[in-house]
């Protein structure tokens, strides 16, 4: 069984994929597919798409076809050394500041047949956060990671500057996971914290304010919307699902004490 995430003993050209970054032109930036997912700029730039995918951004299990700025700047691969990786999509995503990409779970990557992912952290300050089954995934600039994301799993980023990765599926084969079972020895420890949500709760409990506005909305649809818009002006985001899911607990928690 695959682990969850590995950093990879594999080096890329930082500098130069920086390089490669630099070049795309700002028109090329798409928004993402998958609009319902997150708030804010999360948009990508196409580089190896299958040929079957809906949009340049999506997935497929077609034929790789090479687009620009691939096929016409040879340093994106040239910074990828002489890796034997069969890829079959490869995609520039970038989270703007303030951006967030809500929980979910990337289906297509489950399996013991489904491609896998890669990401190269190409420009990644301090203040993101890539959440992956509850736990913080250190990825650095320039490192290689594999990430099982057909695993809940969100972004955060609070800094005020761009996260860019660059992210590769690739079918799976005995290099590759000879790389995912070499690189988990030096994988560091992941971190743990409180999550959005429960950061919110306690800005609630110690504002006054806060919480008088969410007590003064009875709707439990008007209530969630509140709580989100909220949070979202403390730099906090968390899904729609999170907050029922706390709420219906909450609910129990109340009915619960009156329980012999």
């Amino acid at each position: 069984m695959r682990p969850a995430f590995s950093r990879l003993p594999l080096t890329v050209d930082l500098p130069l994929l920086l390089q490669a970054l630099a070049g795309v032109v700002e028109t090329r930036w798409q928004g993402h597919f998958n609009s319902a997912y997150y708030s804010g700029d999360w948009s990508g730039v196409a580089l190896i798409t299958p040929a079957d995918a809906l949009t340049e951004l999506s997935p497929g299990r077609g034929q790789p076809v090479i687009r620009e700025p691939w096929s016409r700047d040879e340093r994106w691969q040239a910074a990828l050394g002489d890796w034997p990786l069969q890829i079959v999509s490869a995609r520039l995503l970038r989270l703007g500041p303030g951006g967030c990409i809500h929980e979910h779970r990337d289906y297509d990557l489950g399996g013991p047949d489904a491609d896998l992912r890669l990401h190269v952290p190409l420009l990644s300050a301090p203040g993101v956060d890539f959440w992956l089954e509850g736990q913080i995934i250190p990825m650095a600039a320039g490192e290689c990671w594999f990430l099982d994301l057909a695993r809940p799993h969100r972004v955060v980023n609070r800094s005020a500057w761009p996260r860019v990765h660059l992210v590769l599926d690739c079918r799976p084969g005995p290099w590759l996971e000879q790389q995912i079972a070499d690189g988990l020895p030096t994988t560091p420890v992941p971190g743990n914290g409180p999550s959005d949500l429960a950061r919110f709760q306690q800005c609630v409990a110690g504002d006054p304010n806060l919480a008088q506005a969410l007590q003064g909305v009875q709707d439990v649809e008007a209530f969630i919307e509140c709580a989100l818009a909220l949070g979202a002006r403390q730099g906090l985001h968390f899904s729609r699902e999170e907050l029922r899911t706390a709420m219906r607990h909450g609910r129990r928690q109340w009915s619960d004490q009156w329980k012999a």
